[in-house]
């Protein structure tokens, strides 16, 4: 059995009063719920579906979450 750890970006839609969450490193692995409980089992999920769909080469080859950096404008 493999071992995969992935991370996911959080946002709060406030307008939908919903959690959105992406896995950068995996495409398609997106989701939602309304709190961070059902959107942590939601995320397990669809890594797990989007695991199943890939070849052992593109599980291989996925790319290296590096992170997240702010920038800020001035306008």
């Amino acid at each position: 059995m493999q071992h995969y750890t992935f991370t996911a970006q959080i946002e709060r839609d406030n307008e939908a009063g919903v959690y959105i969450a992406y896995v950068p490193s995996l495409p398609g692995a997106h989701t939602q719920a309304k709190s961070l409980d059902e959107l942590n089992v939601n995320l397990k999920e669809v890594i797990e579906l989007c695991l199943e769909e890939l070849t052992e080469d593109e599980l291989a080859n996925l790319p290296e979450f590096v992170g997240m950096q702010q920038i800020m404008i001035d306008r």
